[in-house]
């Protein structure tokens, strides 16, 4: 009785170690942060900050427009740069 006990533990025990554990690689894409080195464009003086109090309504058209300009010139620079920092890296 102890001897069939004893075959049956050993051939569990035994069995065990007939069957390889199955390794898989898996490839996992992380993204890693990258710092950005793409220099911040100066903001421009603005015309319509630099108006006197009182200013005619002519001088404050003429800023405007020249301001709607300038800011459209800061706003090319500036998407400039944050597709410059969003391209991705090449390793």
């Amino acid at each position: 009785m102890k001897s069939t006990i004893f075959l049956i533990a050993l051939s569990a025990c035994l069995s065990g170690c007939e069957t390889a554990p199955r390794v898989e690689i898996q490839r996992v894409n992380v993204a890693v942060p990258v710092e950005c080195k793409e220099p911040i464009p100066d903001r421009p003086v603005m015309p319509t900050e630099a108006l006197r109090p009182g200013a005619t309504v002519d001088q404050f058209t003429q800023a405007a427009q020249a301001e709607i300009e300038r800011r459209e010139g800061y706003e090319v620079q500036l998407r400039t740069a944050l597709v410059n920092c969003a391209k991705p890296v090449d390793p």
